[in-house]
């Protein structure tokens, strides 16, 4: 009988791996929202949970918005808060709990600030601490920050793009001001000279901060100290072989069994214009992109471990933004954000830091830092934005197990009632506009329209009828948030006065 029940236990722990591997294998990106933001654009987006809410905050230009985010990825907006001077974009946002109260902390891009802002039960913001740039402190163009909690006190630290690049530290007080530790000069060795991503992991009691340099090209370790002081431990520099860490962007990391990973992704200085002086050293050599995968020893250090390349089949052009989606014992999701392939690519990484692409969306917009995971139950959601300034939305969508699409094509009817006093011209160059988005928008397969014939009055004042067909989900995507769309929707606009819209899938033949 034991040995009976032994074998039953052992089948269904193989089964439940099994189904867990066909989902993990099969898991694909759909939109459910999309929310208008009073920002000028969505640099960073970061979320946070205040007893079983959940709350997202988007930072751009000039502000900060909140929303709540409830179970079915919906947004709601909940405030707007100004940045300091107006300036930002607000970067590297982070939030997070100190002694029972909840703070965001903001990186103010070009306001030269880190900004404390306390988070109140309904998710807004109350400004209570505001530290500016000194020669010292490496704050000029702050982009990145990380908080690190060690056994007495919890620590901030900064990373920017600047003249006088480095990184700092701060130790963070109760009431939310930051009290300057220590800071370190960026030179030949460290990388630290553009620090737009930061990781942290524990090994064996201590702690160890990781950093990439997107002006000098690699990634650097640090060892980070009880008292928030800290020191170099090793460096990874970029090659034009096997190496992708030109333009070093995001860094993440991951546990994994009892392997510790660092991700880091990179938007290549090719994409930039090298005529500026935006790019430092100009003499790189471009040999393809691809996300870099570490393993770090039990010093600490990093480990070049594997590189997953781009090809035709994936969605890697110009990252910005690694964020992990879920992890078990076995393997991590990771969501890659990109600014020039204008999507987001799902990865599977494996326990021996084996990095695998699995399906990606075309979002139809730049991510440009702006990508966060968030949580609600056991449904996973990703929220992005975007650095366009015609395009000021927030679009939260959720990882599911991936719908079979085979040999179907994608309807989206748009019917429009216009407003009483719209002139006939009017009407008439709205219908050749929006019959003109086909030749725009390479992505539409077709489009087909006319005027409502119906006599069973059940019309209710639609008049004009639009059906667009797509292939897939990103030709659709690409649509919706194309710059000759938001033209469309924005010029005649003025004399709808109502819209229904449905989507539906239909066979091919």
């Amino acid at each position: 009988m034991n040995n009976i029940k032994s074998y039953l236990q052992i089948s269904l722990l193989l089964l439940t791996q099994i189904c867990f591997s066909q989902v993990t294998e099969d898991l694909m990106l759909y939109r459910k929202d999309f929310q208008n933001i009073s920002a000028k654009n969505t640099v960073s987006v970061t979320s946070y949970e205040i007893d079983g809410s959940h709350y997202v905050y988007a930072g751009g230009a000039g502000s900060i918005d909140v929303y709540s985010l409830d179970s079915e990825g919906k947004l709601k907006a909940i405030s707007s808060h100004e940045l300091h001077m107006q300036k930002g974009p607000a970067r590297g946002m982070v939030a997070d709990t100190i002694n029972g109260t909840h703070f965001l902390f903001v990186a103010n891009k070009y306001g030269n600030v880190i900004e404390t802002f306390k988070i109140a039960k309904s998710g807004s913001l109350e400004r209570v601490s505001l530290v500016e740039d000194t020669a010292e402190v490496h704050l000029g163009t702050a982009i990145t920050l990380q908080v690190i909690h060690m056994k007495k006190f919890s620590y901030l630290f900064v990373g920017g793009l600047e003249e006088n690049p480095g990184l700092s530290s701060f130790k963070i007080e109760d009431e939310g001001k930051l009290t300057h530790v220590q800071s370190m000069k960026d030179d030949d060795k460290i990388h630290t000279d553009g620090i737009i991503g930061m990781f942290t992991h524990k090994i064996q009691g201590k702690t160890f901060l990781y950093t990439g340099g997107f002006q000098d090209n690699g990634v650097s370790s640090f060892r980070v100290f009880e008292n928030g002081t800290f020191k170099n431990i090793n460096n990874i520099d970029d090659n034009d072989t096997d190496r992708y860490l030109t333009g070093a962007y995001p860094v993440t990391g991951v546990t994994l069994g009892k392997h510790k990973y660092v991700i880091v992704g990179h938007r290549h200085h090719k994409y930039y214009d090298t005529e500026s002086n935006f790019i430092k050293k100009k003499d790189f050599v471009y040999h393809g992109d691809g996300v870099s995968v570490f393993k770090i020893n039990n010093k600490g250090e990093l480990v070049p471990h594997f590189v997953l390349k781009d090809d035709e089949n994936t969605k890697l052009k110009g990252q910005t933004r690694i964020e992990i989606v879920s992890v078990n014992n076995n393997e991590a999701i990771l969501a890659v954000g990109t600014r020039d392939d204008a999507s987001i690519q799902l990865c599977k990484l494996d326990e021996n830091g084996i990095l695998s692409p699995m399906s990606y969306l075309e979002t139809g917009f730049s991510i440009y830092y702006g990508l966060r995971s968030h949580k609600i139950g056991e449904d996973h959601f990703l929220i992005a934005g975007s650095n366009r300034f015609d395009l000021q939305k927030l679009i939260s969508y959720k990882v599911s197990p991936k719908i079979n699409r085979d040999g179907k094509l994608l309807r989206h009817i748009v019917n429009l009632k216009y407003k009483a006093d719209a002139t006939a011209k009017q009407i008439e160059e709205a219908e050749k506009a929006f019959v003109n988005l086909k030749n725009e928008i390479p992505e539409i397969a077709n489009i087909e329209w006319g005027i409502n014939d119906s006599t069973e009055g059940a019309s209710k004042g639609f008049t004009h009828s639009f059906t667009i067909t797509f292939k897939d989900e990103n030709a659709r995507e690409i649509y919706l948030f194309h710059k000759a769309h938001l033209n469309l929707v924005s010029t005649i606009g003025p004399i709808i006065e109502d819209v229904f819209v449905m989507d539906y899938w239909t066979a091919t033949n």
